[in-house]
């Protein structure tokens, strides 16, 4: 597994479980056999309703709390409420996060983020990370924040590397975290049987699936692939054993359209309006 350095000296695995989706059951059992599998990095969200779920995967995985990097995101609603750190504390049955977000630049975020700030400076997280602060908010962030963000969470693939973001994230040491790692819902496909992928794939025996999770690494991008199919788990990980060189890179590069692929709508935001923490009760 390789590592990456955060700006404030803290390491992060390059690699990790995504649980966005995921029932309680099954981001229990994911997280879990993920763990043993050899992951150090789960990503969760209040938003997701599971993290109690992935606090039982860790507890039943039988690594030792200190040896697994966890990241999760606190919903708008929670911004103002000043016990939303302890509680999702609680949720997870951990006694600190290594990595919180703010899960959108929505709502009063600017006190969101003094939260974040106050937590670290308590030590009940240990970075500090925001989700979809794209464009002019990224830039208000930094001229505003006391603690510099350590990680941005976005959509990030071949299809979409976040060129634009980068020139402002790269210069201040700020981690890219990529969702939709492998081009997303409805996209995958797209991006997996592209001919490019498809041709390094046989080059190097691997998955398309595993060139592409190879690339994130290789751009310097945390990644977080979700799946609920413990082989596919598996496979997700075993990404460290060869490297793809600059003309390889050079050839994923040729993907990049500029054009993200999720496209932000009321109704696929629906299931995330009803969300609040008193809904998880598993």
């Amino acid at each position: 597994m390789k590592n990456f350095v955060l700006n404030n000296g803290i390491e992060m695995p390059s690699v990790g479980i995504g649980t966005f989706l995921l029932s309680p059951a099954d981001a229990e059992v994911s997280v879990r056999e993920a763990i043993k599998s050899g992951y150090r990095l789960v990503d969760t969200a209040n938003a997701y309703v599971n993290e109690r779920a992935v606090g039982r995967g860790i507890k039943a995985s039988g690594v030792k709390r200190e040896e697994i990097f966890v990241s999760t995101k606190l919903w708008p609603c929670e911004y103002e409420n000043p016990d939303a750190v302890d509680e999702t504390l609680e949720r997870l049955g951990l006694d600190y996060i290594d990595l919180l977000f703010l899960h959108q630049p929505a709502g009063n975020w600017k006190v969101g983020y003094k939260q974040l700030e106050k937590a670290y400076k308590e030590g009940k997280i240990r970075s500090i990370g925001i989700s979809n602060f794209e464009g002019e908010y990224i830039e208000e962030l930094l001229k505003i924040c006391e603690i510099k963000p350590q990680v941005m969470q976005v959509e990030c693939h071949p299809f979409f590397p976040q060129a634009e973001l980068r020139k402002i994230t790269d210069p201040e040491n700020v981690r890219i975290m990529s969702w939709y790692p492998l081009g997303g819902k409805g996209n995958t496909a797209k991006l997996l049987g592209n001919p490019i992928i498809s041709r390094l794939a046989e080059k190097y025996g691997k998955s398309p699936a595993q060139i592409v999770l190879r690339w994130h690494v290789e751009m310097g991008f945390v990644v977080i692939p979700g799946s609920k199919n413990v082989e596919h788990i598996k496979d997700n990980i075993a990404i460290f054993d060869f490297d793809l060189n600059k003309e390889d890179m050079g050839e994923i590069a040729k993907l990049n359209s500029g054009v993200r692929q999720y496209i932000r709508t009321p109704e696929s935001l629906a299931g995330f309006a009803l969300w609040h923490p008193q809904y998880e009760k598993k």
